[in-house]
């Protein structure tokens, strides 16, 4: 297993090593000692998630907050994605930065977030079949995104956005900075 840090702090590229023969593939997808030991993280799933999604669905950009907010190890099962983390720690000197890692059933890329990360895919394939580890539980009051098209933001999502399929949901959620405007002026009350 391979890992590497990218330029947000605690956010990391897995790759697993694979081994492969007339027979298909096996790889160890997460080992936890090898995983603590690379990253000094000591993490601890509780949920996997699965999403099917067709070419062209946006997901994102997505992350729960407060109390019960997750770190995830995702990864694509089948297909290709374009997936996207963007870092909004505000205290973080990479605060509002975000990254793209093409994730596929070929190269068996993972990316590990930390808490207090947005995350969201597009398919880029005509299905992805997309895993998410999670440690923490979901909790519908704690559910939060940023809407995908922020223009602070400026991610390329590598299609042609009059093809984008987003769900009424994600077209609605707020820019970065509607998002932390609103908990300052919520501070405040």
């Amino acid at each position: 297993m391979e890992i590497e840090k990218t330029e947000i702090e605690g956010c990391f590229v897995v790759t697993p090593k694979v081994f492969a023969d007339e027979r298909g593939q096996f790889f160890e997808s997460f080992h936890h000692e090898k995983f603590k030991n690379a990253t000094g993280l000591n993490v601890s799933f509780v949920q996997d998630n699965i999403s099917v999604s067709t070419k062209n669905v946006i997901r994102g950009l997505h992350f729960q907050k407060g109390e019960f907010a997750q770190a995830k190890l995702v990864q694509t099962i089948k297909g290709k994605v374009l997936d996207v983390v963007v870092d909004i720690r505000k205290e973080s000197p990479t605060f509002g930065k975000h990254l793209k890692f093409t994730l596929t059933e070929e190269n068996r890329k993972q990316v590990f977030m930390p808490k207090g990360i947005a995350h969201g895919f597009v398919v880029l394939s005509d299905e992805a079949v997309f895993s998410y580890k999670c440690d923490a539980y979901y909790h519908p009051s704690s559910e939060a995104g940023i809407f995908y098209a922020d223009e602070q933001l400026e991610i390329d999502w590598q299609i042609d956005m009059n093809d984008a399929i987003v769900s009424s949901k994600d077209q609605e959620l707020p820019t970065l900075k509607s998002y932390f405007d609103a908990i300052s002026i919520g501070d405040r009350g």
